[in-house]
């Protein structure tokens, strides 16, 4: 949810002229903004390995009411092939795993970005106060 506290500057905040924005303050601007712009794609990309994590719990679920002596079909690339039930759960395991991971991976590095922008923002506040709005 993105925060709605916004504000109008003042005239003499708009106004200030005695900070002046050098090339390593953009190049810090510029930074913090591919910084948000990462953050929000990680964000998508974590919400959707959760999804498919969520579905895959649910089908390893449903194959714990079925017969163990059944074939189901198990979709490999753009084709199906009747398994085991066993086999299903086995592979179904192994894929809730490697999701597992890259869950993590993105996690890290959504703290990792959060970390860089809160650098980012410290210094940046401490320069320009309230003349910029880092808040997103």
């Amino acid at each position: 949810m993105m925060n709605m506290n916004r504000r109008m500057l003042s005239r003499d905040e708009e106004n200030s002229d005695d900070v002046e924005v050098s090339r390593a303050d953009q190049d810090q601007i510029n930074q913090f903004s591919t910084l948000h712009q990462k953050q929000t794609s990680l964000k998508e990309e974590l919400e959707k390995k959760q999804q498919e994590k969520e579905y895959l719990t649910d089908v390893t679920s449903e194959l714990e009411l079925v017969d163990e002596d059944k074939l189901i079909p198990y979709k490999i690339g753009d084709a199906f092939i009747h398994l085991p039930v066993p086999e299903v759960q086995a592979m179904l395991e192994t894929s809730t795993a490697e999701i597992d991971k890259e869950i993590e991976a993105i996690e890290a590095k959504l703290e990792y970005g959060r970390e860089e922008m809160d650098t980012l923002k410290m210094a940046l506040y401490a320069k320009f106060g309230q003349a910029i709005n880092l808040e997103v």
